[in-house]
């Protein structure tokens, strides 16, 4: 019967719509969906009041995500056209968003980030986000991070800066970067360490898999970036019947470490999983070879390059930028991860990290020049 009602919509056919959702109304008055199309009816007939009622008790009753998401978009379209002054902010938005997007190079791929807001500053940071993204202040709270990284938005590099430069003007940290620049970047994954000191020796291989060595000085390293990548598995559980059934749970995490040098525009990929701890210089002398796991080898390796880069930063807010790339993970899918792990079926936890690595490699250099994005490619 829902997909009779939604068919109705689509077509704008109110009256029928109308007809099929009364005794739905009857039936079922609390059901999310029977809510949502009594608001959507509402704002189709121009009772703007009682639909905008609607939709904010959805908000705060419903737990649906599509009922929610649909509530938030009707809400939106209502303050959108509330008055002429939106419709005016509107259609500037909209040939701002043109102008910038016209050249080719401005309509290249890239992401928008947004940078934590804490404190006192985060309730007018919200109205101000809730203004320019033209999105309910509701949703404007929890889109903004307190702690971390949040990849907001994937699309045209113009209009991501269009957005950022908005943002940043109203006290909202914000940064972008294009696809290119970070497909730029090279990434070598570390196969083993053949020399410590006085210099590193690294044995690795590029992105064609090709084998190489690297020696480079320790001081060349700008910084640190760790991870923890789930390992997931099918498992047999039992389920609330105490029936067999089949499902995916993280049986373990794979580590990775990476290490960037600027000078070179090369990130260095240390990875648990794939490091060879037999070959080349010892990294964990003082574990006895018949009772070293490879979870202590690898916090020896740690351990070392720790020693070694001891006043290098280390960023290790992986896993809750991760969580705001999973609505991305259609993009991502096409994303180099330079990450071998086996993977009966794709995650997007691989990508999420090379992004973020490349994100943190690029913010540096921008912070560095001075600009928000690479100065070379400015638009």
């Amino acid at each position: 019967m829902f997909e009779s009602v939604e068919a109705a919509f689509d077509r704008q056919d109110y009256k029928t719509a109308a007809q099929l959702l009364k005794p739905l109304r009857q039936q079922n008055p609390d059901h999310p969906f029977v809510q949502l199309y009594v608001g959507r009816l509402y704002e189709a007939s121009g009772k703007l009041p009682q639909a905008a009622a609607a939709y904010r008790q959805i908000l705060q009753s419903v737990t649906h995500p599509r009922v929610v998401n649909q509530a938030r978009q009707g809400l939106q379209r209502l303050e959108a056209g509330s008055s002429r002054d939106s419709q005016a902010a509107q259609a500037r938005q909209v040939g701002a968003i043109a102008k910038a997007t016209a050249d080719p190079d401005h309509a290249k791929t890239g992401f928008l980030i947004l940078e934590p807001v804490g404190g006192d500053a985060r309730q007018l940071a919200a109205q101000n986000f809730a203004r320019i993204m033209r999105i309910d202040a509701y949703t404007a709270r929890l889109q903004l991070p307190s702690r971390g990284w949040r990849l907001y938005r994937t699309g045209a590099i113009g209009e991501l800066e269009n957005y950022g430069q908005k943002l940043r003007k109203s006290g909202i940290p914000a940064f972008w970067t294009s696809l290119e620049q970070l497909q730029e970047l090279r990434v070598l994954r570390v196969n083993y360490l053949q020399g410590v000191a006085p210099e590193a020796t690294v044995v690795c291989q590029n992105e064609a898999d090709q084998w190489g060595s690297l020696t480079l000085d320790w001081s060349e390293v700008s910084q640190r970036v760790e991870g923890l990548l789930p390992i997931f598995e099918d498992v047999v559980d039992l389920d609330s019947r105490n029936k067999l059934m089949r499902k995916e749970k993280t049986q373990d995490y794979a580590q990775v470490l990476d290490l960037h040098l600027p000078k070179r525009h090369c990130i260095l990929r240390f990875c648990d999983r794939t490091y060879q701890f037999q070959q080349g210089a010892r990294v964990d002398d003082a574990l006895p070879n018949h009772q070293a796991t490879t979870r202590m080898r690898w916090n020896a390796l740690t351990q070392l390059l720790g020693d070694r880069l001891a006043s290098v930063p280390s960023k290790s807010d992986f896993t809750a930028f991760a969580e705001t790339t999973q609505e991305h993970f259609a993009f991502l899918q096409a994303f180099p991860t330079h990450i071998h792990l086996f993977r009966k079926a794709p995650t997007y936890w691989d990508a999420a990290f090379q992004l973020y690595s490349g994100l943190i490699f690029q913010h540096s250099l921008n912070k560095k020049s001075g600009s928000l994005i690479n100065p070379e490619r400015s638009i």
